[in-house]
């Protein structure tokens, strides 16, 4: 690949860039902050988050000192909660070994907890102007429609070659790798984009684009087919009792680790098996309403949950089962968004 695409890609970015509060600042910390939670989320969903996250964790030290449930309510929504513990591991490692400041290369970044290529490419090239690819999806996808890539891009060894040969065809010393990333990355996001035809009349590299000339612009990229998710069926359950609803924290393992939830089993049962349940482990049940049935869709799995509202007479000892009122959910607890619809009657509720 050479480097012809450099000068209208850069060309169309300054004239057509998203004003957004990452953007336009080389505060290491910011970038990193906003590259993590831009991680398979669309940017138009992100920018409230992260905006409420530097008010309250302003830099390195703020996050290290910061406590899980608080940094996790700040996360709630964005999912896969891992991404905010790796970054108080990597703020805390930063703390200790670093002074407080991010490291200026790719190559030390990428050696902090949750840091990979991508965003040590992104942190490195944006904050510091270092001649390192940022290779995400988005890029991806603009390369393998630029060159007719023919591979998986889904390989480790494919994404290695693509991060290879940008990184030749980029200028070494001109200052634009910064730019060139975030341009291949607005391109990729509103014009190049997935699962539709791109718009090709607006792309700044639609006469270099190979399979643009070819009309073969929905043959790339090319993916294998992703493994099947399995279902799995739970029934949740809005325990009330004395105007608080009971919340339990799951293990410090696994999915969802120390998030809180509401109380739940596997399988679907009817309101009879509900009242059944409650009555065998000790609980005068005082009422049992149905709610709206939801699901919500994981990486390798999806949850299909009935709902109950239950209320009973005395809350008792259960479990790790605590009751709190509606208003400090919304405010202290991280509830993961698969409960999002159920959040929602408690809203109601007041």
């Amino acid at each position: 690949m050479d480097s012809s695409f450099v000068k209208p890609l850069i060309l169309w970015y300054n004239e057509n860039s998203r004003t957004l509060p990452w953007r336009g600042v080389r505060d290491p910390y910011r970038i990193w902050i906003s590259e993590i939670m831009l991680q398979q989320t669309r940017v138009e969903s992100v920018v409230d988050y992260y905006l409420r996250f530097i008010e309250a964790l302003p830099d390195v030290y703020a996050l290290a000192e910061c406590p899980e449930d608080g940094l996790l309510k700040l996360w709630e929504g964005l999912g896969y909660y891992s991404r905010a513990r790796n970054l108080q591991k990597a703020a805390r490692v930063l703390c200790e070994q670093y002074g407080g400041q991010l490291p200026r290369t790719a190559s030390e970044l990428k050696c902090l907890p949750g840091i990979g290529s991508y965003t040590a490419g992104a942190i490195a090239s944006i904050a510091f102007g270092e001649a390192e690819p940022a290779v995400d999806g988005n890029v991806l996808r603009v390369y393998a429609r630029l060159t007719e890539l023919e591979d998986d891009i889904m390989r480790d060894a494919v994404r290695k070659r693509v991060r290879d040969e940008l990184r030749s065809a980029y200028p070494e010393a001109d200052g634009s790798w910064g730019l060139l990333n975030q341009a291949f990355m607005d391109l990729g996001s509103g014009i190049c984009r997935a699962n539709t035809r791109p718009d090709c009349d607006r792309c700044p590299l639609s006469s270099l684009c190979l399979s643009h000339k070819d009309r073969r612009e929905k043959d790339f990229p090319i993916r294998e087919a992703k493994t099947k998710r399995h279902d799995e069926k739970r029934t949740v359950f809005l325990i009330r009792s004395g105007g608080r609803f009971a919340l339990a924290k799951r293990p410090p393992e696994g999915l969802l680790a120390n998030l809180y939830e509401f109380p739940s089993c596997g399988g679907w049962l009817d309101p009879d098996e509900v009242k059944t349940y409650f009555a065998d482990r000790g609980f005068q049940v005082l009422d049992v309403k149905p709610l709206p049935e939801s699901k919500h869709v994981f990486s390798h799995l999806t949850w299909r949950m009935c709902a109950y509202a239950v209320d009973i007479a005395s809350r008792g000892s259960f479990r790790n089962w605590i009751f709190v009122k509606p208003c400090d959910i919304q405010k202290q607890f991280p509830v993961p968004s698969a409960f999002a619809r159920y959040l929602a009657y408690l809203n109601e509720t007041g």
